[in-house]
């Protein structure tokens, strides 16, 4: 917890003795001592996943601060902090992401850290850059999900195209590994995404992430979004794997 947070990372658990010591020492040995401890993610995967799915839950303001000063800690950057809760809007929605960056906000002050923004020039062709993107993240079944949208709302396909895929996932500060990691954490924690997940869980073994380290994410992801909602995750990347003829063990 030190090595991730600093060494002021006990503060919190401290805090517990007069009321429930019992989960101060809960918090160190089994978040940290068993998952963050874990191989297959390295310290900024696991910060990236843990953000996605604070940011995503939606009321967990002090906690998300924490992992935003524990993602500074283990080497992240302030812009890679933003671009995580900018890449969280359309899986999240914008009013949690602007409360994920008022707290992000909050953590720079208190550190001093300054940030350099990261601003994309607007223009372009959104649509086929947003096409491009998706495929090379999704594959032709990203075009198809698409496609099935034409005869009910092809405005909202539109919109996942130019949105998500044109002007947010091809945004520098982070790569697609990182971005899926982001990604997947958020959908864990809203917890009613199942196909959602099965897309995403296709793309980031797409775009480069063993399935160890999807495994990883899963797990990761317990602490915060807690076991029902990575066992429901769990269930839909089995899919996954059975359908890729992976054997993860």
């Amino acid at each position: 917890m030190k090595e991730i947070a600093g060494e002021d990372a006990l503060a919190t658990v401290e805090a517990l003795e007069d009321i429930a010591p019992d989960l101060g020492r809960f918090v160190v040995e089994f978040a940290y001592g068993d998952v963050h401890a874990r191989p297959g993610l390295d310290v900024r995967q696991r910060q990236l996943v843990t953000i996605g799915a604070l940011t995503a839950a939606g009321d967990t303001a002090p906690q998300l601060r924490f992992h935003i000063g524990a993602a500074l800690h283990v080497g992240l950057d302030a812009a890679q902090v933003v671009e995580a809760l900018i890449h969280l809007v359309p899986f999240a929605g914008f009013p949690r992401t602007l409360n994920a960056l008022t707290a992000a906000r909050a953590v720079f002050e208190e550190r001093g850290v300054r940030v350099e923004p990261i601003e994309v020039e607007p223009g372009g062709n959104r649509y086929a850059r947003g096409e491009d993107k998706l495929r090379e993240v999704d594959g032709e079944h990203g075009i198809e999900v698409i496609e099935s949208l034409n005869d009910v709302a092809p405005d909202l396909g539109r919109y996942i195209v130019e949105f998500a895929f044109g002007d947010i996932y091809p945004r520098p500060g982070l790569d697609l590994r990182q971005r899926q990691l982001v990604t997947l954490g958020g959908l864990i924690a809203l917890g009613d995404t199942a196909p959602q997940q099965k897309v995403h869980f296709n793309a980031a073994l797409r775009v480069g992430l063993a399935p160890r380290q999807v495994i990883e994410t899963v797990i990761q992801a317990v602490p915060y979004t807690g076991f029902p909602r990575a066992l429901n995750a769990v269930g839909v990347l089995r899919e996954v794997f059975e359908e890729r003829g992976i054997r993860p063990v």
